[in-house]
């Protein structure tokens, strides 16, 4: 036997620096580094201005915190998309922005106000604001180069705030188009208030917590009515705020309910006498008659302490709600007189049920929506009794000067109003065990009240005669049972606002679609929009108030002034001082009340399109002269924002404009963490996206964020992520194949003509163009799950275990200048192209990598557009077939190699159906030799050929182990020619 050889230096293995391991969070700060250099963001502008524009309009985060895992999510998302149309050829263009105004911002810089023992209200309102901004201003820097670590591609020198001065002009801009259109009003309703930040808030500040609470039954004597058996009856109520007894001013029953009367005494009861006996003691009244709904007599009744009362008939009179009209009864403190002394009219109310409760309700205007509308449309006014902290004005009756409501103790079994109504021999249940759902405020986190204070208000229902008709000649506007017909009765030439932003919500695309109805029901259902807030940061309202009249100026000379006076000096130019400057020759400073509220931190963020694409600031922004309709093609936020900024950027625009800011709205759900729990500090469950680019790097948390699917609440989790993990490394893995096995490629080794193809090569570019397919519908519907899901599986499935795994000889063995291994090559350069750009929106720090190594001098391959794949058909159902026996080949032969029969598959002789699909089966199953037998059934045997010492199959044309098959003959011989 002749001394065997070592042929490695002949087979032609591939080549790359391109390292497996990637190194990330020590390699992405220096890639970053050289696109903040080199302007990547203002040559990609440069490199699609004239196209076709896509704009995505950010919503602004709040700038008062580090990023967590939910701002991540929700900048790959919109980074996903700008990139993904800028590698259509879109002129895609991305201009971040912070929220800076308002609660969040004020309530830190109060806090550490707190910890100084400084009080903000000694502090000039100035100076107070200034650090408002400047807190602001540092948050905005902070997050900024955090989200630029994420790989987010946009305009970071000259992002939009809405604090900087034009913004804030262009917000009182705003205010002061729905002034002049008629679009505002001052009004005494009850709003969403926190006791605690001491200031309306919106329903999307406002979050629902699960509480227990004091639940009370109180007793009010009626003293006149029309049924002679109710006269010296008590009405009961049943309520779980007690606090809003000492500003009750009448009760509501329903005309439709019928109440019973609940015969009812008190048991003589046992005293204490000196010498430690036990005697009977007088009852103060042993006969009473409660009035209830007949469907909650039962639960009033087992409310009813049984040591203090006994039930002698529940239904001793029966009559329907409306036989109480005209009925009146006296508040249980009447004996205070003033106010409590005054009658309690029992009045029809729609809204009282039987769910709960007993079926009569007391009205407390004050604080309650269903309370204030009833009593006002009987003459009751509110009294305005609860302070901004909480607590019961000085001068009133009762409880002066306690609270605050909100307190529990306040309002338990033993608190001040529940003692005071026992006492008085009101109050003949309490209990505080009552759990409910109630509104506390997200940022403090404390219970909220309805609290009626004047406040201005954007009407929902008035029409906004300032805007046309949808189709002009006729009205199209939609009502709340949909879209109307212009022959129906009832039409208007103008649309409410309600009107418009529902028929804005039919117009728009939804991504999932599921949230239309969600905003949809909101903007049917919404009261009257809440603008005013008592706070110091944020844009004034910019109005003046004839102190005579009540009506607010409006005056375009004036309006210029006041916009003027922003530009020049943000919100610090709305002062008392400027008010005569402000008011010009024609109006006395003396006979206007300068409002002094601010905005709802919502119209800031609903005006942002109006300084965004409208100003000119950033002209990529802006649509062609002439443009109307929305000016956004998408937003893209959090679910919850159906409540916030989608809602009031489409009330504002609507208000303004008659139509949707946006063309299209995109929501995503909130991660959660490995259990499907909310993340909470307090449970130490969170995930830092900071910590995670430390030790993953950034590509790893794009990776995740692409792949989950976010229209629903999603995970995250340290096993997850380590999943995200392998994945990352088996498309790092196949860029890297093709980097080695491109090494060298140029263009006088491309197979130009497909017919030269081989039928693998065709499937494969046949695959490729489907998966092309594939992911342009995925990038246009916004479905990037599908999208990172089919690039991995072709990566991994298609080209990693089938197509390069069959080529692999090929690669390693053919001649250079063989056409099949030259047709490979070429295949594989049109891969790489087609595959570095699909993965660059994704693992954008990688892509680069990966482009940079093979073409270090010619540019980011964010540059790049859209690849152009050859369109090829192939025989896929054949190969489909293949494939399929391909795994039945390979599944046959583990055995033999389980049990070292054969060292590897090469070694194996493989019979197959007669029948099957005609094709090079060795090649495709990597097996020595296949034949065709008899049978349905795949068999397998060991070779007895020998080895080539090459290619290390078994051949009947190698002679003896070591020595060549002709193929590899051939290739040494002429490699040792040309040496």
């Amino acid at each position: 036997m002749t001394e065997q050889r070592d042929y490695r230096s002949t087979v032609f293995l591939p080549k790359t620096d391109f390292p497996m391991k990637a190194g990330l969070p020590q390699k992405e700060p220096g890639i970053l580094a050289r696109w903040q250099a080199e302007k990547i963001y203002e040559k990609t502008r440069d490199a699609r201005r004239g196209r076709e524009k896509f704009v995505l309009h950010d919503g602004p985060p709040y700038a008062n915190g580090d990023m967590h895992i939910g701002h991540a999510l929700n900048h790959i998302l919109k980074d996903m998309v700008v990139r993904t149309q800028t590698l259509l050829g879109k002129d895609a263009p991305y201009v971040p922005g912070w929220d800076c105004h308002g609660l969040p911002i004020e309530w830190k810089v109060e806090e550490e106000y707190r910890k100084k023992k400084k009080n903000k209200d000694e502090v000039p309102a100035e100076e107070f604001r200034a650090e408002c901004r400047a807190y602001a201003q540092n948050w905005v820097n902070v997050q900024r180069e955090q989200l630029k670590r994420l790989g987010v591609n946009g305009d970071w020198d000259n992002p939009y705030l809405t604090m900087d001065f034009q913004a804030e002009a262009t917000i009182v801009g705003e205010l002061l188009k729905f002034a002049e259109n008629g679009m505002l009003y001052r009004g005494a309703k009850p709003v969403m208030w926190s006791p605690v930040e001491k200031t309306a808030l919106a329903e999307a500040e406002v979050e629902y917590e699960d509480i227990v609470s004091t639940q009370i039954d109180v007793a009010f004597e009626i003293v006149e009515s029309a049924i002679p058996e109710l006269v010296g009856a008590h009405a009961v109520i049943w309520t779980t705020t007690p606090w809003t007894i000492p500003v009750n001013q009448a009760l509501a029953y329903g005309p439709e309910v019928e109440y019973v009367l609940v015969e009812a005494s008190k048991p003589p009861l046992a005293g204490v006498v000196a010498d430690g006996s036990r005697t009977p003691l007088l009852d103060e009244g042993s006969d009473y008659r409660f009035v209830v709904a007949a469907a909650l007599a039962e639960q009033f009744c087992a409310r009813l302490d049984a040591r203090l009362w006994v039930v002698h008939e529940k239904a001793a009179y029966t009559f329907k709600g409306s036989d109480l009209a005209g009925t009146v009864a006296r508040h249980p403190m009447h004996a205070l007189g003033g106010f409590f002394a005054e009658p309690r009219p029992l009045l029809a109310g729609d809204f009282v049920t039987t769910e709960s409760g007993t079926g009569l309700v007391h009205m407390a205007p004050d604080h309650g929506e269903d309370d204030f509308e009833l009593c006002k449309a009987h003459g009751i006014n509110p009294k305005f009794v609860v302070e901004a902290d909480g607590k019961y004005r000085a001068d009133w009756l009762w409880l002066a000067g306690q609270g605050s409501v909100i307190n529990p103790k306040f309002n338990a079994p033993d608190g001040p109003v529940c003692t005071d109504l026992r006492e008085a021999g009101g109050l003949l249940a309490a209990s505080a065990d009552y759990k409910h759902s109630y509104p506390h405020s997200w940022r403090s986190k404390a219970k909220v009240i309805f609290r009626c204070t004047p406040q201005w208000f954007v009407p929902m229902d008035k029409v906004m005669t300032h805007i046309s008709p949808k189709t002009p000649g006729e009205n199209r506007w939609e009502g709340e049972g949909g879209a109307v017909n212009p022959a129906e009765e009832g039409l208007c030439d103008a649309p409410t606002l309600r009107q418009a932003a529902l028929q804005a919500i039919a117009d728009t695309r939804f991504v999932p679609d599921k949230g239309r109805n969600r905003i949809g029901a909101m903007v049917e259902g919404r009261p009257d929009w809440v603008l005013s807030r008592q706070r110091a940061w944020g844009v004034p309202i910019t109005l003046f108030v004839d102190r005579k009249t009540g009506e607010y100026l409006v005056d375009e000379a004036v309006n210029d002034r006041i916009r003027a006076a922003i530009l020049a000096k943000g919100v610090d130019g709305w002062s008392d001082a400027a008010a005569q400057e402000l008011l010009g020759s024609d109006y006395d400073a003396e006979d206007y009340e300068r409002v002094a509220d601010i905005l709802d931190v919502w119209f800031d963020s609903g005006s942002t399109h109006a300084f965004v694409m409208e100003s000119g600031r950033w002209p990529d922004l802006l649509r062609p002269e002439g443009f109307t309709g929305p000016k956004a093609d998408l937003y893209l936020e959090g679910s919850d924002q159906h409540r916030g900024w989608f809602q009031s950027s489409l009330l504002e625009s609507c208000a303004t404009r008659g139509h949707a800011p946006y063309k299209a709205v995109l929501t995503h759900g909130f991660t959660m963490d490995s259990k499907g729990l909310k993340m909470s500090k307090s449970l130490g469950n969170t995930i830092s996206p900071l910590k995670v680019m430390e030790t993953n790097g950034a590509d790893i948390i794009r990776l995740w964020a692409l792949s989950v699917d976010y229209t629903e609440d999603h995970r995250i989790g340290d096993e997850i992520l380590k999943g995200v993990a392998d994945q990352y490394r088996k498309l790092r893995n196949t860029l890297r194949y093709l980097l080695g096995a491109l090494d060298g490629f140029d263009e006088t080794e491309r197979v130009l003509n497909g017919t030269e193809m081989p039928q693998l090569e065709l499937y494969v570019l046949s695959m490729l163009g489907r998966l092309d397919a594939t992911l342009r519908e995925a990038v246009a519907a916004y479905d990037f799950n599908t999208y990172v899901r089919a690039l991995l599986d072709f990566c991994n499935e298609d080209l990693s275990a089938f197509f390069f795994d069959i080529r692999k000889d090929c690669l390693y063995c053919d001649a250079v200048t063989d056409p099949k291994r030259r047709a490979y090559r070429t295949v594989l350069d049109i891969l790489f192209h087609a595959l570095v750009r699909y993965a660059a929106p994704v693992i954008v720090f990688t892509a680069e990598e990966t482009w940079a190594s093979r073409y270090p001098d010619a540019g980011s391959v964010h540059l790049l557009e859209w690849p152009e794949v050859p369109a090829v058909e192939a025989d896929e159902a054949k190969w489909a077939e293949l494939r399929v026996l391909r795994e039945k080949v390979t599944e046959a032969i583990e055995p033999l190699r389980r049990e070292k029969i054969i060292g590897s598959s090469l070694a194996a002789v493989v019979t197959v159906p007669a029948d099957a699909p005609e094709a090079d089966l060795a090649e495709l199953f990597i097996t020595g030799t296949v034949t065709r037998g008899q049978g349905d059934g795949v068999s397998v045997t060991p070779s007895s050929d020998h080895k080539c010492g090459r290619c290390w199959r078994h051949l009947p044309e190698v002679t003896e182990d070591g020595a060549l098959c002709d193929r590899c003959d051939d290739v040494v011989g002429e490699l040792e020619t040309e040496a």
